[in-house]
């Protein structure tokens, strides 16, 4: 069976939590405090010198980073499939997942926010200023995205679920988490609801982790 090394919170976890339901691949799950620093631990660093969830152990490989892991699982367990096979099509649904990963995500992880605070003596309210502003500005450039492509049905690309749908809803949830003004993206929106309709997506959420924190 595949082992998962995982943090309920963490985005990028989610993804492939998502990812490996919507294949219907068991795993276990190996939780991951990172707010104790679990992930620079020199056990975990073995796994990830990086020292970043999430990691995928799988017929004694270490696989690493979500979105290659993700194309690792739509490889080798191609149905239900995550990416489409007409190459614009791929292309676009990429383009709006690589906007997540890349152009919002990295600005606003833990360790941004943590160096934010405890290196640049950022108080709370400008850490979480900081943060809606690039969540906020990324997620409209991804709205305008979709608009100007005119693909979208009930999810990114008609009524199939992709990769990028997968990188959307992690995103959202976050921006929830820090009280992201979200009324300017109504397509994201009503996609993130469709998502949310879903077992794959229900089931993946931080809440339904077995580390979830208490609230």
């Amino acid at each position: 069976m595949m082992k998962l090394y995982s943090a309920a919170r963490s985005s990028a976890s989610f993804r492939v939590r998502i990812a490996l339901n919507v294949k219907g691949l068991p795993y276990e799950y190996v939780p991951v405090d990172l707010v104790r620093g679990e992930q620079f631990r020199e056990t975990f660093r073995g796994l990830n010198p990086a020292e970043l969830v999430p990691v995928l152990q799988h017929d004694g490989a270490v696989l690493t980073q979500s979105l290659a892991i993700i194309e690792y699982l739509e490889e080798k367990y191609p149905q239900p499939p995550l990416l489409p096979n007409e190459l614009l099509a791929r292309a676009y649904v990429r383009a709006i997942a690589l906007s997540i990963a890349c152009e919002i995500h990295p600005l606003n992880n833990l360790r941004v926010l943590r160096y934010l605070v405890h290196d640049l003596g950022a108080s709370d309210e400008a850490k979480n200023a900081w943060y809606r502003h690039w969540v906020e500005q990324g997620l409209a450039q991804v709205e305008a995205q979709l608009v100007a492509a005119g693909r979208c049905g009930r999810y990114v690309l008609g009524d199939a679920v992709t990769l990028a749908d997968v990188l959307i809803v992690p995103q959202i949830f976050n921006a929830r988490r820090f009280d992201c003004r979200l009324d300017h993206v109504p397509t994201v929106m009503r996609i993130f609801d469709a998502c949310m309709q879903l077992p794959a997506f229900i089931e993946a959420q931080p809440s339904r982790q077995p580390d979830m924190p208490a609230a």
